[in-house]
């Protein structure tokens, strides 16, 4: 039996040390968490992508009373830019959160379903999306794209 070893690497820096091409699509991100419908869990998360344009687009989380109704930014902003800016790839992905008791002061990662969705955009217009994770006391930064975060991954290669 053989075993595999599976490294992520993920540069950890203040929102100060990121370019200011980045803090522009973060606070795009921070901004759209006050859009959140979030008022059963008070998560609010707010998420953005620059686009291939330049352009920036953002979404924030929206619940439902039935849960698997809701749907988070991550998906909200990328179905939203795909569906308006079809030929333009998303170049970069932000995401903030906050609760209560204001924004978190580490990032929070995308979910399962999120993860997936951002791995077929990369696919769908070829090309890796660098995301950024904000938190107020660091932020992460993946350049590697989702494969970083999502290794073994499901896609249409394995339905031919």
């Amino acid at each position: 039996m053989k075993e595999m070893t599976l490294q992520t690497k993920v540069k950890v820096c203040s929102y100060d040390e990121l370019p200011s091409e980045d803090k522009e699509v973060v606070d795009a991100a921070r901004a759209a968490t006050a859009n959140s419908y979030a008022i059963y869990s008070h998560f609010n998360v707010g998420a953005a992508v620059r686009l291939g344009n330049g352009d920036i687009v953002s979404g924030s989380n929206q619940e439902n009373a039935a849960y698997p109704s809701g749907l988070c930014a991550e998906r909200t902003t990328i179905f939203w830019a795909n569906s308006q800016y079809p030929q333009e790839p998303v170049e970069v992905l932000a995401i903030a959160a906050r609760n209560d008791s204001g924004e978190l002061p580490v990032p929070i990662p995308p979910c399962g379903a999120c993860r997936q969705v951002i791995l077929e955009t990369e696919k769908r217009y070829g090309n890796v999306i660098r995301i950024v994770l904000y938190g107020s006391k660091q932020c992460y930064v993946i350049e590697d794209g989702i494969k970083a975060l999502l290794p073994l991954s499901f896609d249409a290669g394995f339905l031919e």
